[in-house]
């Protein structure tokens, strides 16, 4: 008769299932890791290796951060040109209807006092506001203005007079009314300057 050994159970020791499993003392085939052996030339190809992989790995990750910030720098350039192109095209077309404004303006400022040439004006006013407000929806905005001081970046100078009542670089009458679109310039102002 063969005899079984007999394990005393306890909560923390469980009775074993049948011969052939471990006890809970020792651990598990999994839990083991096996050593390896490497001789020191073996070691040190292992160092050089880990070694030319970190630092292609550091040239990769450069190498990214540089590309994305080359394609930032990319997309804001496509951003601003896009802003620049539709500027230039505003620009463009209002640039045609500035000399109709210029036509208008210039009959509101030889309107008749009374009679039927009273109203006929009353109507060219109302086209002229029309026309301003469309302008200025497009975010042109009008400059020039007398007593304002000559700046060659905004104004054309077509004269300049000595003996006014205005100081020398101011602007005594504005001729043509200049626009700007923003910083850009549409149409620089036609002014006469005191001397």
């Amino acid at each position: 008769m063969t005899r079984k050994k007999v394990i005393p159970t306890t909560p923390e020791t469980p009775q074993p299932d049948s011969e052939n499993q471990v006890p809970a003392s020792e651990p598990a085939p999994a839990e083991q890791k096996p050593m390896v052996a490497l001789s020191m030339e073996e070691y040190d190809e292992l160092q050089k290796t880990m070694s030319e992989a970190l630092n292609k790995s550091n040239e990769y990750f450069e190498g990214w951060q540089r590309e994305r910030a080359d394609f930032n720098n990319y997309k804001r350039r496509i951003e601003r040109d896009a802003v620049m192109n539709q500027q230039s095209a505003t620009i463009s077309v209002v640039r045609k209807y500035l000399v109709i404004l210029d036509d208008l303006d210039r009959a509101l400022k030889n309107r008749p006092a009374g009679g039927d040439g009273a109203a006929w004006a009353d109507g060219i006013e109302l086209i002229y506001r029309k026309l301003m407000t469309l302008i200025e929806s497009e975010g042109i905005q009008r400059f020039g203005e007398a007593g304002e001081y000559f700046d060659p970046n905004r104004h054309e100078a077509i004269t300049q007079e000595p003996g006014s009542s205005f100081e020398s670089g101011q602007i005594i009458e504005v001729v043509q009314s200049g626009y700007q679109l923003g910083d850009r310039i549409v149409r620089p102002a036609m002014v006469r300057v005191a001397a």
